[in-house]
């Protein structure tokens, strides 16, 4: 069975739910993505949920979204709670759930089938990310070839999430005058989620590879250029393309593999190790919620893996 209906545009698609509705429902249905989600991460999950749900019911034999009901909603939350996480879970009941809120108000259909419906208990007090020690990422640092283009934008994107808390999407989207003088010392500037205008002070250490970067590529002039950039097909130059997440990922996991660092590392993993040494220093949580940018120091928590070291302590002291 069809799950989409494709539309004019090749690129575009709808549920068979929403296709088979008047056009009120389907304007309603695509402005619910264009004009209440600005986050691209946001919406891309928020449709992928909507688009499986949709599918999901119509294969039950659901005719139309008036016939959606709360049954519908909690036995497709019993399935995904048996193939994804707790948290992927009721990322994907809230898209539906905030989707039918919408359309509730758009007077599409008359009641949210998702309101009453609730999602697997989860509570987190430690992150799952993968952290560096202090001397592994030394070590990925030292060993990046910085005689080359690429090895100047790696080194200078890795120590931009190590030195400042970066998170990749910010740091990625970066253009070059985000880096600028003030003081007398290099700042950047990150433009965080929910449109946070985010400015730091380098580290000396970030403050080098900055401008090593900066120098070395000539970019200095080319102030509302992207920061980070791809490389020329068929060059070892920058390109005028902004590097995009999934080149960053595919970078970071090449450049800890020549560094012989075991741990499955991502781009999410520099900011953890960021805070988890500055905290090992004698950093404050508080301090360390500013410069993440964090509304509430419960989120900082969730990077600080001082912990783990208690932990690998008291396991050596099972001795057989």
């Amino acid at each position: 069975m069809n799950q989409l209906v494709p539309l004019d545009s090749p690129t575009l698609a709808l549920p068979a739910l929403i296709a088979s509705a008047d056009d009120r429902a389907r304007l309603r249905f695509l402005e619910f993505f264009a004009v209440t989600i600005r986050n691209p991460h946001t919406r891309r999950a928020y449709a992928r949920a909507a688009g499986d749900f949709l599918a999901w019911c119509e294969a039950r034999g659901v005719a139309s979204l008036a016939g959606v009901q709360p049954l519908h909603v909690a036995a497709w939350i019993e399935v995904l709670a048996r193939e994804v996480s707790p948290p992927s879970v009721k990322q994907q009941l809230a898209g539906v759930r905030h989707l039918f809120d919408w359309l509730v108000t758009g007077q599409v259909v008359p009641v949210n089938p998702a309101a009453s419906v609730r999602g697997p208990v989860h509570s987190v007090r430690r992150g799952k990310t993968p952290v560096l020690a202090p001397d592994e990422a030394r070590r990925l640092l030292d060993t990046i070839d910085v005689t080359t283009p690429a090895g100047l934008r790696d080194r200078a994107l890795i120590g931009l999430m190590i030195y400042s808390f970066a998170r990749i999407g910010a740091a990625l989207a970066m253009r070059v005058e985000d880096v600028f003088v003030q003081n007398r010392r290099l700042w950047v500037r990150l433009h965080e989620k929910g449109g946070k205008r985010h400015e730091m002070p380098c580290h000396h250490n970030l403050e080098e590879y900055l401008a090593a970067y900066l120098d070395g590529c000539a970019l200095r002039d080319d102030r509302k250029g992207p920061l980070f950039r791809t490389l020329a097909r068929g060059t070892r130059r920058l390109s005028d393309t902004p590097l995009p997440q999934a080149n960053a990922f595919a970078m970071v996991r090449r450049r800890a593999a020549a560094a012989e660092i075991g741990t499955a590392i991502g781009n999410h993993s520099f900011r953890a190790t960021g805070i988890t040494a500055y905290l090992k220093n004698g950093g404050s949580l508080e301090n360390a919620a500013i410069m993440a940018n964090h509304s509430s120091t419960r989120t900082t928590q969730l990077y600080d893996r001082r912990p783990d070291d208690v932990t690998l302590d008291e396991v050596e002291r099972v001795l057989i």
